[in-house]
């Protein structure tokens, strides 16, 4: 059995058990179910029969009572059980999926797809069927936006990706806790808007904290209540002035509602989402990871005397009852013997006026392990992949066997690279169809792991982390009424800018400006290979124009020919699709044309 056969077997193994633990809990449920049902029946009946007798009725009320509230209790949790497996079933099958390269469950940030940007949208970064919808697993909105941040802004601090690295390889070793982790998070989704509503939280003004008024009388009602009502149930006061008090404690306490509704509409229904950031930082907080990130991760929750989990759920809870305003009946009745809106009010803006300044490194840090575990499920995925070696010299780009990570593996045919200095061009040249943008994406995709720590397909790979930047899929913009041509000669002078700064780039260029005629092209591709190779840079380009190998004769130690063959046997047109050394010998359009019954003169 191979790796991929086992990691099937793996997966189907783990359905089949929770579907058996699913089918337990239903049966649980269900059993609770009419357990409630039998205690409701039974009352009534008791009631029935021993109407006459006030203390027998008394006693099987709160007997019952007691009894049905501690199965309502036991049946919340079944249900919160029910949720996990499914939702532990609904991870399991949507992995094996993405085995089998559909990555339609997860989310791709269409978002973040840019024509502007470095490389994303030439190595199809973002959106459907792309390399960050195949590593996606975050489950809290700063998780995700943190991955995409390293997808599009990739590290090039050797020692960030060394220590991103061994966190992990460290995570992928136990992929049960990695499930476990992204399971608990998607029990309650985060959405986008969350982050924006986290920011205005932390900077909400404070209003009935700073009132020494509100917080007298959040304790005094209360003990007036008590005082009162005890002084009626001795005679000493009379009755008659409980209306008029009731009316005066209920117009103090909806007094507030503007206000504790601006608080709401801040806050929103939010209590789930921080109770799972809450059991989210438990998982952390439990863990004693061996690598320095991890550690430096964890640690962000270990800073005060209490636990960062237990914070956070306090803060749950404060929302919690917060939310019992919607309940009207009970608000009013709350709120007249209480002050149940402005005490919960008064306790959440206490809350953050403590904890919103950690509020933030928690959300981040928690993010970071969160990005750190979709890595971890992807090299999981992937026990054949390997973790790059990162030099410190530039430039060095060296790999054996790099496949594309989003090619079927059945499929998926591997070359070698080999960029040993600095400035040093590969001319990578060959007919249509035959391997070359294919090529490029795969040395750039690649080269994009390495730098964001994640592993890479190859059997071993050495790169120097410099920018990455490509031109391989340049278009037109009818919005800002731009040529085809005039967009690459924009992004051509961004490279050139960018190398006259000093910026050490590796660059990947697909076929130079193909917007123009061949006499100019030829031209202008001369010229920027020179220019580039002046500027003390490396990279790849890929061409049909088989001249521009010639390039290799004046710049022998710095520019090197390489080709995909289209392979011409008889009537039959194949491709290898493997790299080789020279410039390539036969091209294909006019065969293709050929066939299709398309003249061409010889």
């Amino acid at each position: 059995m191979n790796t991929i056969e086992k990691l099937h077997a793996d997966y189907q193994q783990d359905i089949s058990i929770q579907k058996e633990n699913l089918n337990q809990i239903k049966k649980k449920i269900r059993t609770v179910g009419l357990i409630r049902l039998l205690i409701v029946l039974l009352t009534i009946a008791a009631i029935y029969i021993y109407w006459g007798s006030i203390i027998v009725i008394a006693t099987t009320i709160i007997v019952s009572l007691i009894a049905f509230l501690f199965f309502v209790v036991r049946h919340n949790k079944l249900f919160l059980k029910r949720d996990y497996i499914e939702t532990t079933i609904r991870f399991d099958e949507n992995e094996l999926k993405a085995i089998d390269y559909d990555f339609t469950p997860f989310d791709g940030a269409k978002d973040r797809i840019s024509s502007q940007h470095s490389f994303s949208l030439d190595l199809d970064v973002f959106g459907d069927k792309s390399l960050f919808q195949s590593i996606n697993r975050t489950c809290t909105a700063y998780g995700k936006t943190l991955l995409a941040d390293w997808f599009q802004y990739p590290e090039i601090e050797k020692k960030t990706i060394l220590r991103r690295q061994k966190a992990v390889e460290e995570l992928a070793q136990n992929p049960q806790l990695a499930k476990h982790f992204i399971v608990t998070g998607q029990l309650h989704p985060n959405s986008a808007s969350d982050l924006k509503e986290m920011n205005e939280f932390i900077s909400y003004p404070s209003y009935f904290l700073k009132n020494k008024i509100w917080k007298l009388l959040i304790y005094f009602i209360p003990c007036f209540w008590f005082v009162y009502i005890l002084l009626i149930s001795f005679g000493i006061l009379p009755i008659d002035g409980l209306g008029l008090a009731i009316a005066i404690g209920l117009i103090i306490g909806e007094s507030q509602m503007k206000k504790i509704n601006q608080l709401q509409d801040v806050v929103g229904k939010k209590e789930k989402i921080f109770a799972s950031y809450s059991d989210l930082i438990t998982i952390i907080e439990s863990e004693n990871p061996d690598s320095e990130q991890l550690k430096k991760i964890r640690n962000n929750f270990f800073n005060q005397e209490i636990p960062t989990s237990k914070i956070i759920k306090q803060l749950s809870k404060l929302l919690s009852d917060l939310d019992m305003r919607f309940n009207v009946p009970a608000r009013l009745l709350l709120n007249t013997l209480f002050l149940w809106d402005i005490r919960n009010a008064w306790r959440v803006e206490k809350w953050q006026n403590e904890y919103s300044p950690l509020l933030e490194k928690w959300i981040r840090a928690l993010g970071e392990y969160d990005a750190l575990f979709s890595l971890a499920i992807f090299k999981h995925n992937h026990p054949e992949y390997i973790f790059p070696e990162i030099s410190e010299k530039y430039f060095v780009f060296e790999g054996k066997n790099l496949g594309h990570p989003l090619m079927n593996r059945n499929l998926c045919v591997k070359n070698d690279v080999n960029i040993p200095q600095n400035p040093y061009f590969m001319i990578v040249t060959g007919a249509n169809m035959a391997g070359k943008s294919t090529y490029l994406r795969t040395l750039g995709i690649n080269y994009l792991l390495a730098c964001i720590g994640a592993p890479v397909c190859a059997d071993s790979l050495k790169i120097y982390p410099a920018a990455l930047v490509t031109s391989l899929r340049t278009s037109d913009s009818l919005s800002d009424n731009e040529s085809y041509f005039f967009a690459e000669l924009k992004r051509l002078k961004m490279i050139i800018e960018r190398l006259n700064s000093g910026e050490k780039m590796f660059i990947i260029l697909d076929e130079i400006l193909k917007g123009t005629n061949s006499v100019d092209k030829q031209k202008g591709s001369f010229a920027l290979v020179q220019q580039l190779v002046s500027l003390n840079t490396c990279g790849i380009i890929a061409t049909h124009d088989l001249l521009l190998g010639n390039l290799a004769d004046k710049f022998p130690e710095k520019i090197e020919n390489f080709r995909f063959e289209a392979d011409i046997t008889g009537d039959e047109l194949t491709f290898s699709y493997q790299l080789r050394r020279g410039i390539a010998q036969n091209m294909n359009a006019c065969f293709l044309m050929k066939k299709m019954g398309i003249t061409v003169e010889n």
